[in-house]
């Protein structure tokens, strides 16, 4: 971790006080992979880090204000998604490429970051406006790209000009978001990761340029 941190009382935390801090967001972060978010209290986290309940509150209010701390970092990650679009081209084989490119990194980012973003999810649907931020910070670096995109394909005649971009971008977005929370639904239902990526890549393709990819 870089930069300044602070204690919940406003001092500087010194190196070996960041490091545990890090240390508890670290612990915080594999438990949720394995507990329900509302099942994960302060003395566990503490215990799990070596550390004692003080400590953690040394540093974050409660869980919840830890949780927010590694929703905050994982978001500043999604925003990178945006160059899995942003510059790319729509044309051709090329086009059929970057809709494969985005649905591999959209559904890997979602693998790495299950856990957390199932507690986003959580928040957003409960109207917490905090996670709901965090969540829009993520959608929207791909949204953007993909509405550019279609603007980009429009004047150059490409794609109806009846089409909303913002629309078919957020559209095309949300299913991507709703697959790659789902992905290990798709299992029950015989669907396989190898059948499930093409069959996406297909999708975005069709929403974005309004043609079968050439492959």
């Amino acid at each position: 971790m870089t930069g300044q941190v602070r204690t919940v009382d406003g001092r500087v935390a010194g190196r070996r006080g960041q490091a545990t801090r890090q240390k508890l967001l670290d612990c915080l972060s594999e438990m949720l992979s394995s507990s329900p978010y509302r099942d994960v209290k302060v003395i566990d986290v503490a215990r799990k880090a070596g550390t004692s309940p003080a400590t953690f509150y040394q540093y974050f209010p409660d869980v919840e204000g830890a949780v927010l701390e590694i929703a905050d970092e994982m978001a500043k990650e999604g925003a990178g998604l945006t160059e899995l679009v942003a510059g790319r081209s729509w044309v051709g084989k090329s086009g059929w490429q970057t809709a494969e490119e985005l649905v591999e990194g959209f559904l890997d980012f979602w693998r790495r970051h299950d856990a957390i973003l199932r507690v986003v999810d959580l928040g957003a649907a409960e109207g917490d406006k905090r996670f709901y931020k965090i969540r829009m910070k993520i959608l929207n670096s791909v949204t953007n790209s993909l509405t550019d995109s279609v603007k980009d394909l429009q004047a150059k005649g490409k794609v109806d000009k009846d089409i909303s971009p913002a629309a078919m971008a957020g559209s095309l977005v949300a299913m991507l978001a709703a697959v790659a929370s789902h992905q290990k639904g798709f299992q029950t239902w015989g669907v396989k990761q190898t059948e499930l990526k093409p069959n996406l890549a297909l999708l975005v393709h069709l929403g974005i340029t309004g043609k079968k990819p050439t492959k």
